[in-house]
């Protein structure tokens, strides 16, 4: 046995170091950008700030707990891109570029000017209809069709209905020009554009300053401006990816102390604007993080923080569930492979058999998920001559992990399925087809602050597999030696499914089909070392024929009228090679093989899958 054991362990050592081999991520987006108002502003007012205040201004000019950053820092952050200034206001009152992708403005109006409240500098606030035209411009009139837009405004279209400026229905006709921003946007070529929602301005201290009729009367008619808003995009078929503010900022006033925040109605500044607001203006220490709002109606840095990381969830849950047909198609390749490697090997006598074996399934993708899925198989066979014809049964069970501490999924999998091969003198060839039920346990956790949401899920699912391998050996004595080839496909299917804990940040997911047809070629070398202990090797070149799906979909729970939304699907390295390394042995009057599989040159990942396998007869 210590014959036998010594070079499998020196197999696995090697597959599990090629496995290791680093791979870079890429972002989903190439770049974010960002429209809006004082709630997205990044430093719009510095450069008018510090002609007015001296060098001190320059820690200060977001509307938050300054030097804090505002939602759209936090989301570019978290992707890798910037949310800087784009165009800033100058001492002098002029508008001057800069080199960020944030347009927005403090005080900015949807498609009419001034800005709010009309008075320096926020009367010089471009609108909202400005700022986009004011990137085409820059653009050659194209919109980057990888890029992630955000275009979120109406609160000071909001405050100007509310000072007796304009009407209601002026106030709700703002809505409907933001949906043509939306559509100018789209029709330039942009394919993912969030859109949040007014938040329940009734609720901030502003809201709750004008009594309890006063506080209800704004409430309506931000839900007002939300309905026309989303309505209308609605009806002109423009697919935005919503962010639900009015409900998560409800939730969060509802219960402050689960966000970790020690006041949610009286503002972290005092009197002190927040555009201006420093620590030295904090009412307490720690404000910044444990107050929600900077003055009557913008959020602290730490409220910040939530909506980023409260973006970060809505843009990522497709994806993550995405990554569930991903990890079905990987164990089920790895179970097909086993199965060919099993009937790659003529039987010794005429008969039937039987075997099987355990293998543990480890895969790891960049940042998006890893864990492992223990498994196990059982086949019989029927030979007579040159052919072999069988069935096999198997079952696994395993959990996965989210990246970014997101969550996890547990996944199980029983599979029927039947085998044919032939052998000539040096040549083999076999096939192979499979049906297996899936099942998901899908946990997905959403972290805002200190606090934890778990939004749970149970789909089902199924995986059609089909594949052939054939292969030639040259050499006559102990040495053996020849090209491999192989072809699998897996038709995976899962049903759609909404998740639990209904809130601003539950989602429902469609029905995902996921195709697979993977091409390997290769060469595979065996050792005799006696006759009980055979060591081989196999290198392949692997070619995933079949595109990801190039977008994930989810929708909104809380807003139930808006259509599914979209974000980039998973982009898997599609050529990569796989490493097999075992040893066919006798062992207790057995047939054994145990090894180690692991992908190489694969990037974003890897899949290593360790094995053991015995057989006999009847």
């Amino acid at each position: 046995m210590q014959s036998f054991i010594r070079p499998v362990r020196s197999v696995l050592a090697l597959a599990l170091a090629l496995a290791a081999v680093p791979a870079m991520a890429q972002g989903e987006y190439s770049d974010t950008v960002f429209f809006g108002d004082s709630l997205t502003d990044s430093g719009f007012y510095r450069p008018f700030l510090i002609q007015q205040a001296g060098p001190s201004a320059a820690a200060v000019g977001r509307f938050s707990t300054n030097p804090g950053l505002v939602w759209a820092e936090f989301l570019a952050e978290y992707y890798g891109t910037s949310a800087a200034p784009a165009w800033q206001l100058s001492g002098t009152g002029a508008i001057v570029g800069a080199d960020g992708t944030n347009y927005a403005a403090g005080g900015a109006r949807i498609d009419l000017a001034p800005g709010y409240p009309p008075a320096l500098p926020t009367s010089l606030a471009p609108s909202l209809s400005t700022q986009i035209n004011a990137y085409l411009s820059a653009n050659g009139g194209h919109a980057d069709p990888d890029a992630l837009f955000t275009v979120w405004g109406g609160a000071n279209d909001l405050f100007f209905h509310l000072n007796g400026l304009t009407t209601q229905t002026q106030f709700l006709q703002a809505a409907g020009e933001q949906v043509g921003l939306v559509g100018t946007l789209t029709a330039a070529g942009a394919r993912y554009i969030m859109v949040p929602t007014m938040p329940d301005v009734g609720t901030t201290p502003f809201g709750l300053s004008q009594g309890p009729a006063g506080s209800a009367g704004i409430s309506a008619l931000a839900t007002g401006y939300n309905q026309t808003l989303f309505g209308g995009l609605q009806a002109a078929g423009l697919r935005v990816i919503p962010l639900d503010t009015f409900s998560f900022l409800r939730e969060i006033s509802a219960d402050p102390v689960t966000y970790g925040f020690v006041n949610v109605t009286t503002p972290a500044c005092g009197a002190t604007s927040s555009l201006i607001c420093s620590p030295a203006n904090y009412v307490a220490p720690g404000a910044a993080e444990n107050y929600a709002f900077a003055d009557a109606v913008h959020p602290t840095t730490g409220a910040h923080r939530m909506l980023g990381q409260y973006a970060v969830s809505v843009l990522e849950g497709p994806r993550q569930i995405a990554m569930l047909p991903q990890s079905a198609a990987m164990v089920g390749r790895s179970r097909a492979d086993r199965v060919a490697s099993h009937v790659a090997g003529k039987p010794e006598n005429d008969g039937i058999s039987w075997w099987g074996g355990l293998r543990g399934d480890s895969q790891y993708q960049d940042d998006l998920y890893d864990g492992l899925t223990p498994a196990g198989t059982f086949g019989v066979d029927w030979s007579r001559g040159d052919l072999v014809f069988g069935g096999f049964a198997g079952y696994g069970s395993g959990e996965q992990d989210f990246g970014n501490d997101s969550g996890s999924f547990k996944q199980t999998d029983s599979t029927l399925g039947g085998f044919a091969g032939w052998y000539g003198e040096r040549a083999w060839i076999n096939g192979q087809v499979s049906y297996t039920w899936l099942g998901f346990d899908v946990d997905r956790e959403v972290h805002l602050g200190p606090a934890t949401r778990k939004h749970s899920g149970s789909p089902d699912g199924s995986n059609l597999s089909a594949g052939i391998s054939a292969g030639f050996e040259f050499g006559e004595g102990a040495l053996r030696q020849g090209p491999v080839v192989s072809v699998l496909s897996q038709q995976v299917k899962l049903d759609g499914y909404a998740e639990s804990n209904a809130s601003s940040t539950a989602l429902a997911y469609p029905d995902q089909d996921f195709d697979s047809l993977i091409g390997s070629a290769g060469w595979q070398a065996s050792y005799a070392i006696n006759d009980h202990l055979r060591p081989y090797a196999r290198l392949t070149y692997d070619r995933e024929f079949e595109k990801a799906p190039g977008e994930a979909f989810a929708q909104l729970q809380s807003l139930p009228g808006v259509m599914p939304y979209a974000v980039p699907g998973l982009e898997l390295d599609r050529d990569y090679g796989t490493m097999l390394v075992g040893a066919r042995a006798r062992v207790f009057g057995l047939d054994a093989d145990i090894g180690v599989s692991a992908t190489v040159e694969q990037k974003g990942g890897s899949n290593v899958t360790a094995f053991v396998t015995f057989g006999g007869n009847f």
